[in-house]
């Protein structure tokens, strides 16, 4: 993770949309499941699907598009639980705090937020704990400080 972060901002509700469609039909490209892109479906799903469980889902969802593009979910790649849990909880908080109605609106404030940040995470977990496999296999608790609830 870097602490430079200049974020990809996404132009139309209908892109944001789009990435998250296809991330659930597993038709969205490999290149662009970007960290932008994370974050956007992410913000979608809670906004917009509220038919889908993303605390009971998120992993099987992540992980199953993972594969169907030819990635792996191992100890070292593919799907990492404790950043996802973490974002999600993020995602949550500046739904909750912010005044954008507008879903790329919401998106891009969200991406020039501190939760867009690519090393957020880090605010609450050390990176050895991060980074450590059972943290990528499942949720563990960070740290450093709680996270948002």
């Amino acid at each position: 993770m870097t602490t430079d972060f200049s974020p990809r901002l996404i132009e139309r509700d209908s892109d944001i949309r789009a990435i998250g469609e296809g991330l659930l039909a597993r038709t969205l490209p490999r290149e662009a499941w970007t960290h932008e892109a994370h974050l956007g479906a992410c913000l979608w799903l809670l906004s917009e699907r509220p038919d889908i469980d993303i605390d009971a889902d998120i992993a099987a969802i992540i992980s199953r598009f993972n594969e169907s593009v030819g990635g792996v979910n191992d100890d070292h790649g593919g799907y990492h639980d404790s950043i996802t849990r973490a974002y999600v909880a993020g995602v949550r908080l500046f739904l909750s705090e912010t005044e954008e109605t507008g879903l790329a609106a919401r998106v891009n404030a969200m991406l020039r937020s501190d939760v867009g940040r690519r090393d957020w995470p880090l605010r609450f977990y050390s990176r050895e704990l991060l980074f450590s496999v059972p943290a990528r296999r499942g949720f563990v608790a960070p740290d450093l400080a709680p996270l948002p609830a």
